[in-house]
């Protein structure tokens, strides 16, 4: 990029196009690559050059950090058999496929359509939580979306780098050597992410520094991505495996207040990084385009044969493991609409972009790869497609599928866990009550909190359409910290009381307010 002023122009772009996105209930990464275009089809602007380097050491590692930190260990080891079948198999698959279609109706030699095929080969974790966020998928589905995506980065990185060897050197494919690769990827990058999440959980168990807290937790990605590669082993599956170790312990590591903050902060830099990354990709492809030669100007209609291939594969991959997997849970008559789904989110983003960008600019012998070029368009191109057609009729074929959760599914879930959590809190009570340990008027007052919580949960279960003396009380008592601040910014203003001590009680209020809206 040419100066701070376009990066900061960028991020501004991204930030406000993501809101809009939010507002509007579409997804976001989709409408962020459509302003992209738009922005870098404009007179004037300027062109854009993104550097594989910052993509792979900088955005990558937090936001597949966060997106492993949402995977349940639980879950996943329900899940783990069909997601290996999928992180090798259909990786190989898409790839031998797109090589061979790519030979045949595009000008790049096999050699160069093999390393287009491994490029595309794999889903995208960051595009798939992105899209899926919004969703409500039932949990093994999301769960099986999720983790494929994660986890199948070793095998598309072997066939990447075979491939590669092939194009640049006009070596033969060693696949012995491949698969010796494949477990050193695989398996370093595990062992070295497993490795940095037992450090930081140790640390982090013996601080209570919010501040410090959050500078580790930033910086654990990049410490388990820095270490995999200086390993010559996957960053990728390393930070997976590190985010998926202290996701699963967060809640062990650390108190209340400093997770609320983890969570701001986190939640901030994600939104940031995805932001700009997904308008990055938009912003790059007319640059990318005007590099082609000639004779490469048919790249749209190659880019949707690449693009149809890989759809058609997943689909046809798809539909008997998911017979396979229903039936043997009892299932006689699968159903066809759980692959359809799954093909559909099957989205290609960053790190696509990324492995095509890292291609050599010239052979072992000093000659030009003059079909890079083309290659990087229909990276480009796929990964627009995959992102703009997939994603904005993705939450459409979720909802005429059938397969999605009930609006009210997760409130009841929720509910009925609060009927829960309130009488294990009530027994309690009852336990010190009988001790005569704690004073009867302080056992009153939070016998009180409970039972109220307590009558709001069963109200949403038995669906009451009585508004419930809770949700009264919380309208008021939004309306009554509403009054509370203002008084408190009078006082201030009036120097009747310090900014430390306007600090501490404005924190307090808050605090208060997000309690009521997570009630």
């Amino acid at each position: 990029m040419r100066s701070v002023g376009t990066v900061l122009s960028l991020v501004v772009l991204a930030t406000v196009v993501a809101t809009f996105a939010r507002r509007w209930r579409i997804p976001a990464p989709s409408l962020l690559v459509v302003a992209g275009l738009a922005v870098a089809l404009l007179p004037g602007t300027p062109e854009i050059r993104i550097s594989p380097e910052v993509i792979g050491l900088v955005v990558l590692p937090p936001l597949l950090y966060a997106s492993a930190e949402e995977l349940s260990w639980r879950e996943l080891r329900a899940v783990w058999k069909p997601v290996g079948v999928l992180a090798v198999g259909l990786v190989l698959a898409s790839a031998a496929a797109v090589g061979a279609v790519a030979s045949l109706v595009t000008p790049l030699s096999w050699q160069m359509a093999l390393v287009l095929g491994a490029i595309l080969a794999s889903t995208d974790p960051v595009a798939v939580t992105a899209l899926g966020r919004r969703l409500a998928l039932p949990p093994k589905v999301q769960m099986l979306v999720q983790a494929e995506s994660l986890f199948n980065d070793a095998t598309s990185l072997v066939l990447y780098r075979v491939a590669v060897s092939v194009a640049v050197a006009s070596a033969a494919a060693n696949w012995g050597a491949a698969g010796g690769e494949f477990l050193l990827l695989a398996g370093g990058g595990t062992l070295i992410g497993a490795v940095v999440a037992g450090v930081v959980a140790v640390i982090r168990r013996r601080t209570e520094d919010p501040v410090l807290e959050t500078v580790i937790s930033l910086v654990t990605p990049y410490a388990a991505y820095v270490l995999a590669e200086a390993a010559h082993t996957s960053g990728v599956t390393s930070v997976v495996v590190a985010g998926v170790v202290l996701g699963g312990r967060g809640d062990r590591l650390t108190n209340a207040r400093i997770r609320l903050q983890l969570h701001a902060v986190y939640g901030t830099v994600v939104f940031l990084l995805e932001s700009v990354v997904f308008s990055l990709i938009g912003l790059a492809l007319p640059a990318q385009v005007r590099a082609l030669s000639d004779g490469d100007r048919a790249w749209p209609l190659y880019a949707l044969a690449v693009a149809g291939t890989l759809i058609a594969v997943r689909l046809l991959w798809l539909a008997p493991l998911s017979a396979v997997v229903q039936r043997k849970g009892g299932i006689q008559r699968p159903n066809w609409r759980v692959p359809v789904v799954l093909t559909w989110a099957g989205t290609r983003g960053v790190v696509p972009l990324a492995a095509a960008l890292s291609i050599p600019v010239t052979a072992q012998d000093g000659s030009a790869l003059t079909e890079r070029p083309l290659v990087l368009v229909l990276t480009t191109s796929v990964v627009v497609v995959t992102l703009v057609v997939q994603g904005f009729s993705l939450a459409s074929v979720v909802r005429r599928s059938g397969i999605a959760l009930e609006p009210d599914h997760t409130e009841r879930e929720e509910a009925a866990a609060r009927c829960r959590l309130a009488d294990a809190g009530i027994r309690r009570l009852e336990e010190l009550s009988e001790l005569e340990a704690v004073p009867e008027v302080v056992l009153d007052r939070l016998r009180r909190g409970l039972n109220a919580r307590l009558d709001d949960a069963r109200d949403r279960l038995t669906d009451s359409t009585v508004e419930s003396a809770d949700l009264v009380y919380r309208q008021l008592r939004r309306d009554l910290i509403a009054v509370e601040a203002a008084e408190l910014r009078r006082l201030y203003d009036e120097h009747t009381i310090s900014d430390t001590t306007r600090r501490r009680l404005q924190r307090s209020l808050d605090l208060e307010e997000a309690r009521l809206a997570d009630a």
